[in-house]
């Protein structure tokens, strides 16, 4: 008898089993969502000063040229990343490095007051931690980065600086060559780093400061990657192999970033050589000045570039490019090696990925691709906020 009633327990048991179906599996926006997001190179400090515009906003794409708003980014498709302090490269010279050191350090006051204008939707973050707690209060995250470290001139103690005003991460060149490092995109002067870029390594490592490798060439990538004592990063590269350019990084260096523990954020630029016509070339040279800009040249500037995209397209290159290049750079590096860095509002932006509202679909195309959950979250943010912890202030 009693075999008999643990048998029917068994089957009653069994029966409640079959009748409660699994929960339906999270689908990829809800995913995305819920995931801490973050890209690592955000040029969208170049709007703050623009006259009419609003951080806050969230604007239409299709008149409006910035690419990240507090709006797009509030609907769930970014949470965050690295807004950055970006200088043109000028002469090396006294009056060159002063220039560039007061325009960098308004540009940092200028995040700081746009951050602080807006803190009930953002606020500064210094530490992986900090960027944790700011995800659980339902608040976007603002690191602060250095694209082009030329305004320190050859004065080291100016890192610290800017670290105390926030600063976490810092590339040494960009586009030229400068005082602390030769750019993949300029002749070689110093076959790498200089003996200044190399002290410029050691005391990035003793302030415990990010050290990002986008825009340098292979050699200075080789000898950061040798000479730092923490893992360095990409914020915002692209596959040699999607497209054979000195800015991109080759899978050979990729693998070797990875065993040291870095990462490469992939980007949306250099997929394809950059269409740089006369009329998109003026273009650019007032964009790069749209925050001393009226209202209405604002809206003529964003008429005639939208326009041009019309008609004469800046990258041979679409989202399905991106995505290939993504899925081959976690191939090579794996997941716990690869993030995002779309270069937004810095020239990124492809068709079907044209601003932050598209992010989304990456989380999708990576589920579809057979990512595990916690990969994708690596992808995300994991991989960086990682970096950042492993960085030992001395």
């Amino acid at each position: 008898m009693k075999r008999m009633v643990l048998a029917l327990g068994a089957l009653t048991l069994a029966a409640c089993g079959t009748a409660t179906p699994p929960p339906a599996p999270e689908d990829a926006a809800t995913l995305h969502k819920r995931l801490l997001t973050l890209d690592t190179h955000l040029d969208t400090p170049i709007n703050f000063a623009r006259e009419g515009w609003k951080f806050d906003a969230r604007h239409d794409p299709a008149t409006e040229i910035a690419q990240v708003d507090l709006g797009r980014m509030k609907e769930g498709a970014l949470d965050g990343g690295f807004f950055v302090v970006y200088t043109e490269q000028g002469p090396l010279t006294p009056k060159g490095y002063a220039d560039a050191l007061a325009f960098a350090r308004g540009r940092s006051d200028l995040i700081d007051r746009t951050i602080a204008a807006n803190v009930r939707l953002i606020a500064p973050a210094l530490t992986a931690a900090d960027a944790e707690r700011l995800d659980r209060d339902g608040r976007l995250i603002a690191f602060k980065s250095i694209e082009n470290s030329y305004p320190l001139g050859e004065d080291l103690s100016l890192l610290a600086e800017f670290q105390r005003k926030g600063v976490r991460m810092a590339g040494p060149v960009h586009s030229k060559n400068n005082q602390f490092a030769d750019s993949a995109t300029d002749k070689p002067r110093w076959n790498g780093l200089s003996p200044l870029g190399r002290e410029w390594v050691a005391e990035m490592n003793r302030l415990g400061m990010v050290i990002d490798a986008s825009h340098s060439s292979d050699a200075a990538f080789d000898q950061m990657l040798e000479l730092s004592k923490t893992p360095i990063i990409l914020s915002h590269s692209s596959l040699r192999s999607a497209h054979d350019h000195p800015r991109n990084l080759d899978e050979e260096r990729l693998r070797k970033l990875a065993a040291k523990g870095g990462a490469m954020c992939i980007s949306t630029v250099f997929l394809s050589d950059m269409n740089l016509t006369a009329r998109r070339g003026e273009l650019f040279g007032l964009y790069e000045r749209i925050g001393t800009l009226s209202p209405d040249q604002q809206a003529d500037l964003i008429r005639r570039w939208r326009e041009l995209d019309r008609s004469e397209k800046m990258w041979q290159a679409d989202f399905e490019t991106f995505m290939a290049m993504l899925l081959r750079a976690i191939e090579v590096g794996g997941a716990d090696h690869v993030c995002i860095g779309a270069d937004w509002d810095g020239g990124g932006g492809l068709d079907g990925i044209e601003d932050i509202s598209a992010l989304p679909k990456i989380t999708a195309r990576l589920r579809q691709a057979g990512y595990a959950d916690a990969d994708i979250a690596k992808i995300w943010s994991g991989n960086v906020l990682r970096i950042l912890r492993a960085q030992k202030p001395e």
